[in-house]
């Protein structure tokens, strides 16, 4: 989203949790009733808004106390929660909305039903020099971790410079920003990898944080909601990377209870969070409980039902479309917009040449997958276009393969390509998750379609709690990865460079280039673009697009994404944060009569 979300890799499960903010700062928040229809000309266009001056606290007229919200979801809980190596929008949302803090966040707008872009640690959206190569923050007083030590300027540079690290934090932002953005950060390797090298990017004075850039960064407000722009300890023994990403320590308003990766996550109230120094958070259930790993059917019945706890159980899996209908009879189904585009990304180490792409790109059976993994054409699965969602800035409409129209699948054309190529029945290794359902009808699906088409499919056993690292692993034996992205804000440059820019495999592995496309070229023309007019920037990334989309093909896009969510009927305040398809956890509450 700004950040990425989630990239779960099911190679053909709809519940990709695709990796990076909310609350509302009155009483008019929407809720479910309100059922807010999915935008599908503005899914890139989020987060746009700001409110500089924004103040705490933040009350919701009528919101009660207590109660503990229960979450439900297939496959999260899976990635990182530590702020340097978090860039996926499940645990995203979940540590920025109830956990961390960084120098600005997000704020739920229930009139336009957009998010928008208030201070958080800082005291404002920051202010730059003339020409954005100098930003400043200034934090505000009060903002206390934990432990009830005050959070100084000094662990917040410190939180920034780490993001730097990219060895240590190979999931997380600082790859695509910090180090790109950062003076010196080409260089620089970071606090852990390189603990006796000075950076240059990072000062402090009194309560002041100046971050040097290297070229302009006129949208480094945006990047500053990132959780990797906030603070970290100072204290290496307790900041020790190992250790901390099993328990970050608290700045927002609940704690770390209890975490298991890939299982469940219980947040209780942090006593020492101040509702006067938070311009966007709400704090009124007692706890929140996270329990990942059910079976997509199970969460659905769980929520119809609605006896018991799921009185107060939410889930941020889409509904299944076969559930859809009665969901939406029961007043409690939540929709919105995700600036987001899912895609089948080509290992370019191991694929011969585009002709697979063109192929792949035919035989992809588009309408029965959706079908097949309970997405709902036109609300969480929009045909696609080009890579970037409708409505990011300077997008114009093209076809990366010639002819070829949105979910059209055509086996005989398909064939045609890999023959003319001398490429029928190349293999296609693709990942699959054994424990879930929706991604075994998928795979089931895909498998037809590629046999159809002249592809050898060969279907490769993973678990849902082991498929990223699955996916993840550069000399894994696949050379097609399942992924979704999502706009870490909505520019080009949260695009183009993370998902095509060269990465350093053996360093730092795929990073978001999961389709491993190395090319000196392109990432020259990547940092021609960088230093532009910011005003001729949004072109330039929709031609850069277009020239490696329409050149090489190294993804193939399949759908952009919407979201379709649950709660139950005592669960209030729930809405989209669309700049991640998440919940605006920062509004909910419970109201028990």
């Amino acid at each position: 989203m700004r950040l990425k979300r989630s990239a779960v890799a099911l190679a053909t499960a709809s519940l990709l949790a695709l990796a990076a903010c909310g609350g509302g700062g009155d009483d008019d928040n929407k809720t479910s009733s309100d059922k807010p229809s999915v935008d599908t000309e503005n899914l890139g266009n989020t987060g746009s808004g700001t409110d500089p001056t924004r103040e705490g606290p933040v009350t919701i007229d009528g919101a009660k106390a207590g109660g503990t919200v229960t979450v439900l979801t297939s496959p999260g809980l899976s990635t990182p929660i530590d702020p340097s190596d978090l860039y996926y929008t499940d645990t995203n949302a979940i540590m920025t909305s109830l956990v961390t803090r960084q120098l600005t966040q997000y704020s739920y707008d229930a009139d336009s039903g957009q998010m928008i872009l208030v201070p958080d640690l800082a005291t404002d959206l920051g202010t730059p020099n003339d020409d954005f190569t100098e930003w400043k923050f200034t934090l505000r007083d009060g903002v206390k971790w934990e432990t009830g030590a005050p959070v100084t300027a000094d662990e917040v540079a410190f939180g920034i410079v780490r993001s730097m690290d990219g060895k240590t934090f190979p999931n997380g932002p600082g790859l695509y920003y910090s180090n790109p953005y950062f003076l010196g950060g080409e260089d620089y390797k970071g606090p852990y990898t390189a603990p006796d090298a000075e950076q240059q990017a990072v000062s402090v004075d009194g309560n002041t944080i100046t971050i040097k850039m290297a070229k302009p960064f006129p949208d480094f407000p945006y990047y500053a909601s990132f959780p990797a722009m906030g603070p970290i300890p100072t204290d290496k023994a307790v900041s020790d990377p190992a250790k901390y990403a099993q328990h970050p320590l608290s700045t927002g308003p609940y704690k770390i209870e209890q975490y298991t990766i890939g299982k469940t996550l219980t947040l209780v109230k942090n006593d020492q969070w101040d509702t006067n120094t938070d311009p966007a958070r709400t704090a009124y259930p007692d706890k929140y409980v996270f329990k990942a790993g059910l079976q997509s059917e199970q969460i659905d019945q769980i929520l119809l039902a609605d006896s018991g706890d799921a009185k107060t159980t939410i889930s941020y899996d889409d509904v299944l479309a076969q559930d859809y209908r009665k969901f939406d009879e029961t007043g409690r189904l939540v929709t919105g917009g995700q600036p987001c585009t899912y895609f089948y990304a080509l290992d370019q180490r191991k694929v011969p040449d585009k002709s697979i792409a063109e192929a792949l790109t035919w035989a992809l059976p588009y309408n029965d997958q959706i079908v097949a993994t309970g997405l709902i054409p036109g609300v969480n699965a929009v045909a696609t276009q080009n890579l970037m969602p409708p409505g990011v800035p300077g997008r114009e409409a093209y076809d990366p393969v010639e002819g070829h129209g949105a979910f059209e699948t055509d086996a005989a054309k398909a064939k045609q390509i890999l023959t003319d190529s001398g490429n029928l029945g190349y293999e296609l290794k693709f990942l699959f998750s054994t424990d879930s359902d929706t991604s075994v009808a998928g795979k089931d699906v895909l498998v037809k379609g590629l046999e159809a088409a002249g592809f050898k499919a060969t279907p490769v056993a993973t678990t849902l709690a082991n498929s990223v690292a699955d996916r993840d692993d550069v000399n894994g034996d696949i050379n097609m990865r399942s992924y979704g992205w999502c706009s870490d804000w909505p520019s080009g440059a949260t695009w183009v460079p993370p998902i095509f820019q060269s990465t350093d495999l053996e360093e730092v592995g795929f990073g978001t280039n999961e389709s491993a496309f190395n090319n000196p070229d392109i990432d020259a023309k990547i940092d021609a673009v960088f230093e532009m007019p910011a005003e001729d920037q949004p072109k330039a990334w929709n031609d850069l697009e277009k020239e490696i989309m329409t050149t090489y093909l190294p993804v193939v896009p399949r759908y952009y994404g919407g979201v379709v969510q649950m709660h139950g009927s005592q669960v209030e305040g729930m809405a989209i944060d669309n700049t991640l398809g998440m919940p605006s956890f920062r509004d909910i509450w419970v109201n028990a009569g």
